[in-house]
């Protein structure tokens, strides 16, 4: 019973300190912002982001496309609208793949040390030593270029950071007292991992997730942007600024749009993270 009243007042105390950081507020808008965007799209949009039509080509923004339109004529808000949940995708599955792997590598490497922490740390060192753009890029040149194997191959080339993250929690955690109670019970080592150990590293991993999340939005917007991500005619962020690209000097609004919607959606990810980081750091917890 104590343990679980001093549970929720370390929970109202992290909420308390998030409500009264202005970046971790305005970061949590942001994101709250986007899934509500993504969710609702089909309501949201004014038109089918898809509908071509040639009677309203590259018309400026105005009552009629917000926004403005393509060289085919599409509405660029609606486009910019369904292209929020490219990103919401794209961003959430990858790091959820990543964080995945990460914690589970991490927490053996961590937590039996010896000859199997050696294995996977210089997995993830190998790993580091490709810069993680063009490995991706030279993965997805062998595969079809869709969404879901950007989804697979971002989560799959970006895990190393995690797993070092947690591998460097259990090493402080393990040795502590309620471990050693767990293992006088005869608690198994998966159970100590995952049931002991685990909920006690899990605050770096939620900041790990935040900041993760906007990395991965911006690495699918730059392939997507190369031509080697998420394919027209599916709006995504990075592709409507290739289209932008062919006609800035024209039509300044299909490249000005998406970029700041990827500027705000990758500050607002990284704000929280920062948010997260203050509100659960152990130190101010002591309050």
């Amino acid at each position: 019973m104590d343990a679980y009243v001093d549970g929720t007042r370390h929970q109202i105390l992290w909420l308390s300190r998030m409500s009264k950081n202005p970046m971790a507020v305005a970061g949590s808008l942001i994101v709250v912002g986007l899934c509500i965007v993504a969710i609702f799209a089909p309501w949201l949009a004014p038109y089918d982001p898809q509908a071509i039509d040639t009677w309203h080509v590259l018309e400026a923004p105005s009552r009629m496309h917000l926004l403005g339109t393509d060289a085919l004529g599409r509405d660029c808000l609606s486009r910019l609208i369904y292209g929020a949940r490219i990103s919401l995708l794209v961003g959430i599955v990858a790091v959820g793949i990543s964080t995945l792997i990460g914690t589970f590598l991490g927490a053996l490497a961590g937590f039996y040390g010896r000859w199997i922490d050696t294995l996977i740390m210089r997995l993830v060192d190998i790993m580091l030593c490709f810069p993680t753009i063009f490995l991706i890029m030279a993965v997805i040149a062998f595969l079809e270029p869709s969404i879901w194997n950007i989804m697979v191959v971002i989560g799959l080339t970006s895990w190393m950071g995690v797993a070092r993250l947690v591998r460097a929690e259990f090493l402080s955690l393990k040795g502590r007292d309620f471990v050693l109670a767990a293992r006088i019970t005869g608690a198994s080592d998966m159970r100590i991992i995952f049931s002991h150990i685990l909920p006690n590293a899990v605050a770096p991993i939620l900041v790990t997730v935040a900041l993760g999340i906007g990395s991965a939005i911006l690495t699918e917007s730059a392939l997507s942007f190369l031509g080697i991500g998420v394919q027209p005619p599916t709006p995504s962020w990075g592709n409507m600024l290739t289209e932008g690209k062919n006609n800035l000097e024209i039509a300044w609004w299909l490249s000005v749009f998406p970029g700041m919607a990827i500027l705000i959606t990758v500050l607002g990810y990284n704000l929280l993270g920062e948010g997260l980081r203050d509100a659960l750091d152990p130190r101010m917890m002591q309050d």
